[in-house]
């Protein structure tokens, strides 16, 4: 049985977010010991370019998720644009187009949920930098099972709305600036050593 503290990191970003997000994946070691599913508010207009532009500052291999597949440990799944990404129980990834969740797709607070019911206290939430409201709703739920969640602090935030409305919450257990924020999940997860 794998006795990693946490099974999954998942990660909500934003206006300012592809910035934020390349730093914490650039600044992440190769024996991560945990997958990391993310969504990035997109226009769905345009293909996404986001995991070959994250992809050149990380060593952990980034890949646009896909229905059906099941995430690994020290992967980088992004949710692809105008799709919900849910992960379930058994780590394999749901994509949706369901409606809008507080006016975007992908929504953070339907990732957080999905996580938050499939991992319990075994997951983290990252709330980054970005405009509106989602993911609050994501966090509480998050917290309700026993999860850790972390916020990006104003100072280092492009933009606070999200990050303010998930610390606004109650929910949150850590404040930290974008560039704390690396070493705080590698300091949670233990850099991989095992009980």
């Amino acid at each position: 049985m794998d006795k990693a503290p946490f099974a999954v990191v998942a990660i909500a970003a934003s206006a300012g977010g592809l910035g934020a997000l390349t730093l914490i994946l650039s600044r992440l070691p190769a024996t991560f010991t945990a997958p990391i599913v993310a969504v990035q508010h997109l226009d769905p207009r345009h293909r996404s370019l986001m995991a070959e532009i994250v992809g050149r500052r990380s060593v952990l291999p980034i890949h646009q998720a896909v229905a059906g597949s099941h995430v690994q440990v020290g992967h980088v799944y992004l949710a692809p644009p105008d799709h919900h990404m849910l992960i379930n129980r058994d780590g394999s990834v749901s994509l949706t187009q369901t409606e809008l969740v507080n006016f975007v797709r992908p929504s953070a607070d339907l990732l957080f949920e999905s996580v938050a019911a499939s991992y319990g206290k075994r997951a983290i939430a990252v709330v980054l930098t970005g405009t509106g409201h989602d993911g609050s709703i994501g966090v509480t739920a998050i917290k309700q099972r026993g999860g850790t969640v972390i916020a990006q602090d104003e100072a280092s935030s492009e933009f606070f709305g999200m990050p303010s409305a998930a610390i606004r919450t109650g929910a949150v257990d850590f404040v930290l600036s974008l560039e704390e924020i690396p070493g705080a999940l590698q300091s949670l997860l233990g850099s991989g050593e095992r009980d």
